[in-house]
């Protein structure tokens, strides 16, 4: 296995004022070529800490990417560090030269003395070039390890990876192939699909890794298979995933990219079913899981936001005596609202919430987090208590997508009611 070390250098990242998305592109850039991205590493513009990260990536990795540093200004300390560290000096290379020299005259440009330097680089690297830019990458292949030092700028990076740097990886390396599968778990925790699994998993061949990625409200299970055949590892992959679909059929909605809303937007569109919502305590959130994928308007309808209860009675037609009696955080409140969005928006199907988000308004009976959620259905209305306890945004969301797995759920019959 070949190992990669990813290294970012700038001031202006560990203070948080630039987000580094190099990394991560680059870790899945090679991830795609067979390549492990074992350590990812920031540091800033002092030349002791770059010289230490250097020498601890030279010891562990195979390959070193170097993202930053390069610009013309004198914080910018990435090549004359790596001269020093490689001892050699820094002269001008002729190509690197000539391609400043047309950059700046191209715009009209008189190139400055500052500008010019960018054509100075360590006499041990291979020059490769940045048609996106002023400052050329460099390759080194030095004491059986190869670095690569590119622009910051990420657009200009990824140009240089795409059109240079992993075409030569690939010739250089002699590589293994390596899949990814996804499967999207939806309605479990991650600690109970774990035990749900674990025979299954104990028994998964060696070639093949099974790994949790855990968000709010989904779980990803993803199984990586290691081998030299990329036809292979996929049915070697897909029969592990028959194998213990019947555990978690009900579960799965989908993989890689799915979203949930867009699945269940599909499902609606192949019954030639129609969803409205009926909103209070989720805000609108409900209604945009839906409507952030192209092609909703199809099924969706539209949505009403409840917030205040004068609206809900006037709107939704829910009772003033449900809204007395029981409260706007109830099993009858959201019923109501349920069936007042399916019958105004006339449609197949409704999905109401209401319920308490936090941080304020909780009570000993109904702390925050209490959530009820509706489906109303032609045949009648299903409901749900959530009792979360998470943060305001936190309560949103898992209530949301409750919302919405319950209509999938009910869309495959695989429901009790």
């Amino acid at each position: 296995m070949v190992r990669a070390e990813i290294i970012t250098i700038g001031d202006e990242i560990l203070y948080g004022q630039i987000l580094d998305t190099n990394t991560q592109w680059i870790s899945l850039e090679l991830d795609k070529i067979g390549i492990k991205t074992i350590r990812k590493s920031s540091v800033g513009d002092q030349r002791d800490e770059i010289v230490q990260i250097f020498e601890e990536a030279q010891k562990r990795a195979d390959i070193v990417f170097i993202t930053g540093g390069l610009g013309p200004t004198k914080d910018d300390l990435t090549k004359k560090i790596l001269a020093d560290f490689f001892n050699c000096p820094l002269a001008y290379h002729p190509e690197a030269l000539a391609d400043v020299t047309d950059f700046f005259a191209k715009r009209g440009r008189e190139l400055s003395d500052i500008n010019r330097d960018q054509a100075l680089l360590p006499t041990k690297c291979t020059f490769i070039p940045n048609k996106q830019g002023t400052a050329p990458a460099m390759w080194f292949n030095e004491q059986d390890t190869i670095w690569i030092s590119m622009p910051g700028v990420p657009f200009e990076m990824k140009a240089i990876m795409e059109t240079e740097v992993l075409p030569r990886i690939v010739t250089h390396f002699k590589l293994p192939v390596i899949v990814h599968q996804i499967r999207k778990v939806v309605g479990i925790g991650e600690s109970y699909l774990s035990d749900l699994i674990q025979d299954w998993e104990l028994q998964l061949p060696a070639h093949l890794k099974l790994a949790y990625l855990p968000s709010l409200g989904i779980v990803k299970l993803r199984l990586t298979g290691f081998g030299q055949d990329k036809v292979q590892l996929h049915q070697d992959i897909d029969a592990e995933f028959e194998k213990v679909m019947p555990l978690i059929k009900g579960f799965v909605f989908g993989r890689e990219k799915d979203e949930l809303a867009a699945v269940v937007g599909q499902l609606l569109v192949s019954n030639q079913a129609t969803l409205a919502v009926a909103e209070s305590c989720t805000g609108g959130y409900l209604a945009h899981q839906f409507t952030q994928h192209s092609g909703s308007s199809t099924y969706f309808q539209g949505g009403i936001i409840s917030y205040a209860n004068d609206v809900k009675v006037r709107q939704l037609g829910v009772s003033k005596v449900i809204l007395d009696t029981d409260g706007a955080v109830s099993e009858a409140c959201v019923k109501a609202m349920a069936e007042g969005a399916r019958k105004q928006l006339d449609t197949t199907y409704a999905l109401a919430t209401s319920g308490i988000a936090g941080p304020d308004g909780g009570t000993e009976e109904k702390p925050v987090g209490t959530i009820w959620i509706a489906l109303a259905h032609p045949n009648g209305v299903i409901t749900r208590k959530l009792t979360q306890g998470g943060t305001r945004i936190q309560n949103i969301h898992l209530s949301s997508l409750t919302a919405i797995n319950l209509l999938r759920r009910y869309l495959l019959n695989d429901l009790a009611e």
